[in-house]
């Protein structure tokens, strides 16, 4: 083909070109740079990186909350708060076990600030890290334990499995006092089994079979095995960022005092993780788990299956779905079969205020001071809760999540609707939500809730050239 192009001029502006018309002047010839060097005065004019020369490193994510973390005066502020939300409750709490806390944890967390303005960086944050842990929660446990000294929740979890063994039925027929209720499933009472078959007798027998033991190496189990899942590459430990967490007056005090809550949040971590790397069987187990352990979870279910959906297609997402619903009634029907009227009065209308003798659940949230004004607050609390959890289904159903992340953040909205609005809760519940926005993030490293683009995808092939 003949170019019909005058030398010395550039093409015409057109789709594929940003350039005028004006005549380029020829380069004006000059003595020979030798290679590698370059001429005086003159800088190198770098050439446009074209898609599919080689492979691109991503942007950081600058939203990212844990590039703060490794700041000291970040760290620093971080203990100080927490200091001063341990050194609240020897003055606010009327529950020895929460004094008993808040005496022994506020010193550690002004220990562990001090650890992070003096030592070295690389030190600081481990050894920071550590006596946060040995203060906040060890040794506050490790005291309550041996004292058996807990929340009534310990009590009625130990004490269902000890039903379960003698009568069948981990619920009591005719409860009469507060304890007397089992807000909880059947799976719970497993926590419950080291202590009635290992008993009180010594000291040893005392702390293995404190079913807040078992609480908290379920929690701390399931949150290593969902990193191990979320995280792309072995390029960082969790335990880091695991202690941190712990350490965390949002995870210390419940583990120190009940905990009750702790492996129903691990569980569903996992489950969210294990739903995104299509371990359908698994997530299906884990989500029968999770649905038989606290009414709570069962928004976790939906959620989970519609990520399968949405990721890999209807058949995994039948397969998860199925096996949840299997497992799950396999353990809950024996209990309502044998003791159907102890179940619906204990799990659902005992935590929801229906019954005559009220829940000790009574933070000051927006559900509990509606429910403050009688019935009628109580009615339109439970149609707030209903109009939340309508809304978030909606949301569910229209944007279904794609990762992990965005699974873990629709559950966690929906959990943190019902519990701000219920009639009966603790501000301890919303540890729940918040642990499932924090620690997929971690773990996945990257703040985003869309997932990263795969090597196989489209959308990451090189894109054609264009025509000359």
């Amino acid at each position: 083909m003949v170019s019909t192009r005058t030398p010395g001029t550039s093409r015409p502006r057109g789709r594929f070109t940003g350039r005028d018309g004006t005549p380029v002047p020829p380069a004006a010839a000059g003595p020979p740079t030798p290679r590698g060097r370059l001429r005086r005065g003159l800088s190198p004019r770098p050439f446009p990186r074209q898609r599919g020369n080689g492979p691109l490193r991503p942007p950081p994510d600058r939203l990212n909350p844990a590039r703060l973390a490794g700041l000291r005066r970040v760290q620093l502020l971080g203990c100080l708060i927490a200091a001063g939300w341990a050194a609240a409750f020897p003055v606010v709490s009327d529950l020895p076990n929460q004094r008993l806390w808040g005496a022994v944890a506020a010193p550690s967390y002004a220990l562990a600030g001090l650890l992070c303005l003096v030592l070295p960086r690389r030190f600081a944050a481990r050894a920071a890290a550590g006596a946060a842990l040995l203060g906040a929660v060890l040794v506050p446990l490790a005291l309550l334990a041996l004292q058996g000294r807990h929340q009534s929740e310990v009590m009625v979890v130990e004490r269902s499995a000890h039903l379960l063994l003698t009568t069948g039925s981990p619920y009591l027929p005719h409860p009469v006092v507060v304890t007397d209720y089992n807000p909880y499933l059947p799976a719970m009472t497993l926590f419950g089994m080291p202590r009635a078959l290992v008993g009180h007798g010594n000291a040893v027998a005392q702390v293995a079979g404190d079913a807040r033991i078992w609480f908290a190496l379920t929690f701390l189990a399931c949150l290593l095995a969902s990193w191990r899942l979320l995280r792309p590459t072995r390029d960082r430990a969790p335990l880091l960022p695991l202690a941190v967490l712990t350490a965390s007056p949002l995870i210390a005090l419940a583990l120190v005092v009940g905990g009750v809550d702790l492996p129903l949040i691990g569980v569903c971590c996992l489950a969210m993780a294990l739903a995104e790397r299509d371990r359908t069987i698994g997530a299906g187990l884990v989500l029968a788990l999770a649905c038989t352990l606290k009414w709570t979870a069962w928004p976790a279910l939906p959620v989970a299956v519609l990520l399968l959906w949405r990721l890999y297609g209807r058949r995994p997402a039948a397969r998860a779905g199925l096996t949840a619903l299997g497992a799950g009634l396999a353990v809950i029907v024996p209990s309502a079969v044998a003791r159907a009227d102890a179940l619906r009065e204990q799990v659902v209308r005992f935590p929801l205020g229906l019954t005559a003798i009220q829940t000790p659940a009574g933070s000051p949230l927006p559900g509990k001071v509606l429910a403050g004004f009688g019935p009628t607050g109580h009615t339109v609390s439970l149609a707030l809760m209903t109009v939340g959890g309508l809304g978030v289904a909606i949301w569910l159903l229209a944007r279904p999540p794609v990762s992990a992340i965005a699974a873990a953040d629709l559950l966690a909205a929906g959990l943190a609707i019902a519990f701000m609005l219920a009639p009966a809760g603790r501000f301890g519940y919303l540890a729940l939500p918040a642990v499932l926005v924090i620690w997929p993030r971690l773990a996945a490293r990257r703040w985003s809730a869309k997932p990263p683009v795969p090597a196989g995808c489209l959308l990451s092939l090189p894109e054609p050239a264009l025509p000359r």
